[in-house]
């Protein structure tokens, strides 16, 4: 049985990139240094370059879902709201 997956904080994992892309030292290198596998490194590392620009964006994605969500669900309490206006009119106009 192999040892336990270890877990890296995303702190640990920018660090690694950032020195992989200065280009001081091999990415072999760096991830014997690390402690990490050269294949898990390149892997960070193309993250990175995929994703690295969203931290510039001006509302990140995670943002905008949840006020599209909040939007929803404020809709949602809307409607429910006129529904309990409506039933409490139409009960008490058949309640008298």
């Amino acid at each position: 049985m192999g040892r336990p997956r270890k877990r890296h904080t995303p702190e640990f994992k920018l660090k690694a990139v950032l020195a992989v892309l200065k280009e001081d030292k091999t990415a072999n290198e760096l991830a014997g240094e690390l402690g990490i596998h050269p294949v898990q490194l390149s892997e960070w590392k193309k993250q990175f370059l995929e994703n690295g620009a969203g931290i510039f964006e001006k509302a990140p994605k995670k943002s905008k879902e949840k006020a599209r969500e909040q939007d929803e669900l404020y809709e949602q309490i809307g409607r429910l709201k006129m529904e309990v206006e409506w039933l409490k009119k139409k009960f008490h106009t058949n309640g008298s």
